[in-house]
């Protein structure tokens, strides 16, 4: 007996969805445990039969409002993720300009979308655990959900690679932490190891991004996007795993499909310089990444050398004529700067998007008055030791007559 046989009339999750591999072309009936192509590798595509659904907007909060495009599972595991606000930048350079606050989700990154769709599968066909391998955004995420479902969640870290904030989460939220030495593609390797274990199948669901189902809820944020402001002429990414790009990308397409909009934005994912093996790759011409050993930068979120969903990721900039770009960790920390004076308190992963929407246009690839959204991933509080490279004055005084002076002269020169 297969795994999907074994999940029975559970598998109606899947009904409206084909997976396929987008090299071989091969299909496949869809399977909560079949990620990748049985002939070649390539992580497969769910593929929304866009003819057996309607475009309906439920009145429930959050990403479930799209229900009809999404895995129909027998429980929903949710925290009201989505719904995210869409903010117009008043200070930048680009006079059409929104950043795509993922941050204010619960548990403060846009992995939230993903998790509520990927442990409420996991609750569905009965898994006892969850795993993950995690920079630190998935780790808090995994751990909240799967604390709500009632199941316990395994994480794997890089050690030393994961922001305090985001471990915090992690731990208050009772996850199995496991960390590993290396990167966090060495923690990824760890679980898709034990995921690739028959004796685990059917306790231990993984939810890193391979997993294509977490992806379906990650599209949700097109879906947004659209309602707010119709297509936008560019959406910038920060590229990780490479996953998020990819989501999005098949999120306009759907709405494509299903006959909605007549255009898919122009998809542009940003990779920080010390880790960009698809913008080096590139820039270079070449058809595939140049993988790295030991990814490096500030922005850890980021902070991978080996993405594994590269071939998604490359085709969502490809067939929607985007392209990637790097930024350096100096350019992160000004656009972190910059977006703190709208008001937005970003991660730096997040303010990448910024760094390199300024980049491309300088270098005359955007024109600033086209429709652009930048998407912040995850809140500044997830990483606070590099709010502390940025300078800071501290005005200490003695006395009320001297604040009274200070305050005066603040004043005056305003």
């Amino acid at each position: 007996m297969n795994i999907g046989e074994s999940f029975g009339n559970r598998l109606d999750i899947f009904k409206h969805y084909t997976l396929i591999c987008p090299k071989c072309e091969i299909s496949y009936k869809p399977d909560p445990y079949l990620f990748t192509c049985t002939k070649c590798g390539e992580l497969l595509d769910a593929i929304l039969n866009t003819r057996e659904v309607n475009y309906k907007i439920h009145s429930c909060k959050g990403i479930w409002k799209f229900k009809e495009l999404l895995p129909r599972v027998s429980e929903v595991i949710t925290l009201c993720e989505g719904n995210t606000p869409l903010i117009k930048l008043v200070h930048s350079i680009g006079k059409n300009t929104y950043v795509k606050f993922e941050g204010l989700n619960p548990t403060g990154s846009f992995k939230d979308r993903g998790m509520t769709v990927g442990v409420s599968i996991a609750k569905s066909i009965g898994s006892k655990f969850v795993i993950v391998a995690s920079t630190g955004n998935t780790a808090a995420s995994a751990a909240a959900y799967c604390a709500r479902a009632g199941i316990k969640c395994i994480v794997v870290l890089p050690k030393g690679g994961v922001a305090k904030g985001k471990l915090a989460q992690a731990i208050l939220h009772d996850a199995i932490i496991f960390e590993v030495e290396g990167s966090f593609d060495k923690a990824l390797e760890y679980v898709i190891t034990e995921i690739t274990n028959e004796k685990f199948r059917g306790s231990i669901y993984p939810l890193n991004s391979f997993n294509v189902w977490r992806l379906e809820g990650q599209k949700t944020i097109a879906f947004e996007i659209f309602e707010e402001i119709g297509v936008p002429d560019n959406v910038i990414v920060p590229v990780g795993n490479a996953g998020n790009i990819y989501a999005i990308w098949k999120g306009f397409k759907e709405l494509k499909d299903l006959g909605i909009i007549d255009k898919i934005p122009r998809m542009i994912g940003v990779q920080a310089e010390g880790a960009a093996p698809l913008a080096n790759a590139w820039k270079l011409g070449l058809n595939k990444p140049i993988f790295i050993d030991k990814p490096n930068t500030i922005a850890s979120a980021i902070r991978i050398g080996k993405p594994v969903n590269w071939f998604r990721a490359w085709r969502a900039v490809k067939y929607s004529n985007g392209l990637f770009v790097t930024v350096n960790d100096q350019e992160i920390l000004n656009a972190q700067k910059k977006l703190a004076k709208e008001g937005l308190a970003v991660e730096p992963a997040s303010a990448s998007t910024l760094a390199g929407f300024e980049k491309l246009i300088q270098e005359k690839i955007i024109d600033k008055d086209e429709k652009t959204v930048l998407i912040a991933t995850g809140h500044g509080l997830k990483d606070p030791d590099v709010i502390q490279l940025h300078k800071l004055d501290l005005l200490r005084v003695n006395s009320l007559r001297e604040f009274e002076n200070i305050i005066m002269k603040l004043l005056n020169s305003s």
